[in-house]
């Protein structure tokens, strides 16, 4: 099961929030953001949804109900209601069911086993050890731990020709699999209740058969999570899962490990939320679940009050700049480029973090989502460029080994003047690899195309005179048209003045990665075409 969007009414905190996924929810979803934004409240509308499937004692509707906790007394228009506070939406459209959500809260932590005696316990769907909210102690490890010890028995009593050593694997195996991939350790023993040995056993490196008690915080945080997963994943296989801040305890390889594994424990049928601020699991978001993943930011505003809408966030240098300086504070430089690309353009007086060239702006605009660890730069003139990126080359390349600095020039680089395709075909057999050229004149000449013209129009009601644009246009690659700037906005009917940079920038955000533009502009700078 897969939800596709939420929507939750004076629920705790939230005015009136929407959580669309669109029509095609990804695996992964992960809450991002500082503390206090929202992220275990969501989780905690899923508790409340669950409390139709378990009967148990909960926080009571104070707890849930933004409107009985913020009223006074007599002041409440609408009594709460969890059905008209929490809507939620799968993308099968299936029916909520007990087994629709299993939740981990951030509050855990047991720090020894002590089992003394051999006991029947519940059901995993009676979720009798299931915290009742994202408040509340999740301690499910002890409940686990005598499952397999329920288990082992029973291959014992129902058929008697399985070894110890057989049970074992089939019991810890995929455990142990999981733990020496992310933390080293593995599973030595299930332990011997009936001799006053009742917890697990382990070995790590030299060290033998050493109780759970003596594993690190950070290991009991995995195998608690591990084991958890491993023995809950059979029943639970129609599923939302959500774990609230998996990384307590976790140093940063550590976490970017365990999310990893998680995912291919879970039922691709399933999906996983996470909520979390830690550096470890937003690169491994970033990197090897890229695919599977989307990001809520909640960082990016206020969504506590009025009507608000979340969406994934798009995955760009810039947005996950912003998420990792909620993790990384200062440290936001940690998320280098690793391809400079020195292009033409005015350089001003330098500011952190600001670009003042035209050229440097459209290009990282239209190249932000797919090329996230390339970083356009301006440099100034045609000299000026040649200059400036032969001193990064001599600087940086020492510095930085695995950083790629690449000149992009227009192509009336010939003092002004444009050259033909065999000239610009020349000049990249007589530079270095890291020259580039443009095809068409300079920048306009992608801008102005009628492709991204007609598009811009399409997008704000315009009607684009095409019969003007071709008399007018008849070279949209070879002409110089960044004087006619004029003519560009009547062939759109745009009405009234506009600026022209501001106009420029904004229809590079027409420029997508399905357009003929795109692809051209892609071949000339990252493939040397």
């Amino acid at each position: 099961m897969r939800i596709k969007n939420i929507q939750l009414k004076e629920f705790k905190r939230f005015d009136n929030l929407t959580i669309d996924l669109g029509e095609s929810p990804k695996k992964i979803i992960a809450l991002v953001g500082p503390n206090g934004c929202g992220k275990s409240s969501v989780f905690d509308a899923f508790e409340e949804k669950l409390k139709d499937f378990r009967y148990r004692d909960h926080e009571g509707a104070s707890f849930f109900s933004k409107s009985l906790f913020y009223s006074e007394e007599g002041t409440i228009s609408q009594p709460y209601d969890k059905n008209r506070s929490i809507l939620i939406q799968t993308a099968s459209g299936v029916e909520l069911q007990r087994k629709s959500f299993y939740i981990r809260t951030a509050y855990r932590f047991t720090a020894k086993l002590n089992v003394t005696k051999i006991e029947k316990i519940s059901e995993i769907q009676d979720g009798q050890d299931d915290p009742t909210s994202s408040i509340a102690l999740d301690g499910r490890l002890v409940n686990n731990y005598k499952r397999l010890i329920e288990i082992a028995y029973s291959e014992f009593d129902a058929s008697g020709n399985k070894t110890g050593d057989q049970i074992k694997q089939e019991l810890i195996g995929k455990v142990n699999d999981i733990l020496s991939k992310v933390i080293d350790a593995k599973i030595s023993n299930l332990g011997n209740v009936l001799s006053g040995k009742g917890q697990l056993y382990f070995e790590k490196g030299n060290a033998k058969n050493f109780p759970y008690a003596n594993l690190s915080a950070g290991e009991k945080e995995v195998v608690d999570i591990v084991l958890d997963l491993v023995v809950k994943v059979p029943f639970f296989n129609e599923t939302v899962y959500c774990i609230d801040e998996p990384e307590l305890h976790l140093n940063t390889a550590v976490q970017r490990k365990l999310l990893v594994e998680i995912e291919k424990l879970i039922p691709d049928n399933c999906q996983l939320w996470v909520a979390t601020h830690s550096i470890g699991f937003l690169r491994a978001l970033q990197d090897e679940l890229k695919e599977k993943s989307q990001i809520l930011d909640f960082s990016e505003d206020d969504y506590f009050n009025g009507i608000k809408t979340i969406k994934p966030m798009k995955p760009s240098r810039k947005n996950w700049q912003r998420i990792f300086q909620t993790a990384l504070e200062d440290l936001t430089g940690l998320l280098a480029p690793k391809k400079i690309i020195y292009c033409e353009g005015k350089v001003s007086e330098p500011r952190a973090n600001v670009e003042d060239g035209m050229d440097a702006k459209v290009l990282n605009n239209i190249f932000e989502e797919d090329y996230q660890e390339a970083l356009f730069i301006s440099s100034g003139g045609n000299t000026e460029l040649d200059q400036r990126s032969n001193i990064a080359i001599a600087i940086l390349g020492k510095v930085f080994s695995d950083v790629e600095i690449l000149v992009l020039k227009d192509r009336d680089m010939n003092s002004g003047k444009p050259i033909d395709e065999g000239g610009r075909q020349l000049y990249l057999k007589n530079n270095k690899e890291n020259h580039r050229v443009l095809k068409r004149f300079e920048i306009e000449n992608y801008l102005f195309d009628k492709e991204v013209l007609k598009k811009y129009c399409v997008a704000n009601g315009l009607t684009f005179n095409e019969q003007k644009y071709d008399t007018c246009f008849p070279d949209i690659i070879n002409n110089q048209v960044k004087d006619q700037f004029n003519i560009v906005k009547s062939c759109c009917n745009i009405p009234g003045s506009i600026a022209a940079e501001k106009f420029k920038i904004n229809l590079s955000d027409y420029i997508t990665s399905d357009m003929i533009i795109y692809k051209e502009l892609e071949n000339e700078i990252f493939n040397r075409k």
